[in-house]
């Protein structure tokens, strides 16, 4: 099944491997795609759906180094080229919308930025910068509703901007420790208005979001990460997640997006998402079901002939394998990424890896 197209009212995909967002921070000049990238998702253009690295609606939301953006022309004319490169070997490609909230430093933010939280809670340990190296997490500034307003708005007209640019669609960022799960997750938001305090409040801004950037493109042109259960960036669980998860999924079900992309990190360490509660997810869900996390070519094909994905995202393996559809359909063996490579600028260990003979 893994190699055989995929359909539905918002998708067709020519098969259903799914290349997972990835950050790789060669955006070097004013966080702006360049040729370099295009060549880079041109190369991976075998998946049936490319979800591209992380990618900051605002100013604020630009938390590393050299990640890219999609606040103002010059980033709709250097997305264009990647989108370009992609629908050329016939993929449909999506730009993750990521605002990093509390996860930066003012050094990673251009001028007249600043950063923001749901609450002024700081990140534990540090965020690196290239103008100081490694530095503490600063305090976040607590967003007003005005801000959040705001912040609503940004999302909505990078969407637009995206469209602009030739992507097939958005997906929201609400995984990870990010912005959008800042607010989902109360270890980060200790709110005591509208945007906090009860599950219901917590989902608020996401669906808020949501439902701007479906206004603004139509929503299937829309799909949704989140990864409960993860720890990275200072998340973990917290009483009552699994309902309001649920509650969140037949939310963003009755809003008609895309899809739905569940991450789970137990392959990296963080505890398992339970089999029961990702079967209770998708049909609270009831639409398009991404999977994501450790999977390989045998396991894929189990998850979806069993019925608990519709599609498949790999993300480490594309890192050094360009042609990673094509190595999986062969059985043939995978290159091995070189982690020093990861978020350095240049071709090397990003567009040099070879492809199978």
């Amino acid at each position: 099944m893994l190699f055989e197209p995929y359909r539905s009212d918002a998708l067709q995909l020519k098969n259903r491997i799914v290349m997972a967002p990835l950050t790789r921070s060669r955006a070097v000049e004013a966080n702006t795609p360049n040729d370099l990238m295009a060549e880079y998702y041109g190369q991976r253009a075998g998946a049936g759906l490319i979800i591209t690295e992380g990618t900051s609606p605002s100013p604020n939301g630009l938390g590393y180094p050299r990640i890219p953006g999609l606040f103002d022309p010059a980033h709709v004319a250097g997305w264009r080229k990647v989108t370009a490169a992609v629908h050329a070997r016939g993929a449909r490609i999506f730009v993750q919308l990521m605002h990093t909230g509390r996860v930066t430093h003012a050094d990673n933010l251009p001028a007249g930025a600043e950063v923001i939280a749901p609450s002024a809670v700081a990140l534990s340990g540090e965020m690196y910068t290239d103008k100081s190296g490694l530095q503490p997490h600063p305090v976040p500034r607590a967003m007003t509703p005005a801000d959040i307003d705001h912040a609503v708005a940004e999302y909505a007209q990078a969407a637009r901007l995206a469209i602009e640019a030739g992507f097939d669609g958005v997906e929201l960022h609400a995984a990870n420790g990010y912005l959008l799960e800042q607010f989902l997750n109360p270890h980060a938001n200790r709110r005591t208005d509208a945007y906090g305090g009860s599950a219901e409040n917590r989902n608020r801004f996401v669906l808020a979001v949501a439902q701007a950037v479906t206004a603004a493109i139509g929503a299937q042109r829309v799909g949704l990460r989140v990864s409960p259960f993860g720890v990275f960036n200072d998340m973990g669980a917290f009483d009552g997640m699994q309902a309001q998860y649920l509650e969140l999924a037949r939310a963003l079900g009755a809003l008609g997006v895309a899809y739905l992309h569940l991450v789970d990190h137990s392959s990296m360490g963080a505890p398992a998402v339970p089999a029961e509660f990702k079967a209770q997810l998708r049909a609270a869900f009831g639409r398009s079901f991404i999977g994501s996390g450790g999977f390989d070519g045998a396991s894929a094909e189990a998850a979806l002939s069993e019925g608990r994905a519709d599609l498949i995202a790999f993300g480490r393996a594309w890192l050094a394998n360009p042609d990673l559809e094509l190595r999986l359909q062969r059985q043939l063996p995978l290159n091995a990424p070189d982690p020093s490579t990861f978020y350095t600028p240049g071709a090397q260990g990003y567009t040099d890896y070879p492809r199978a003979a």
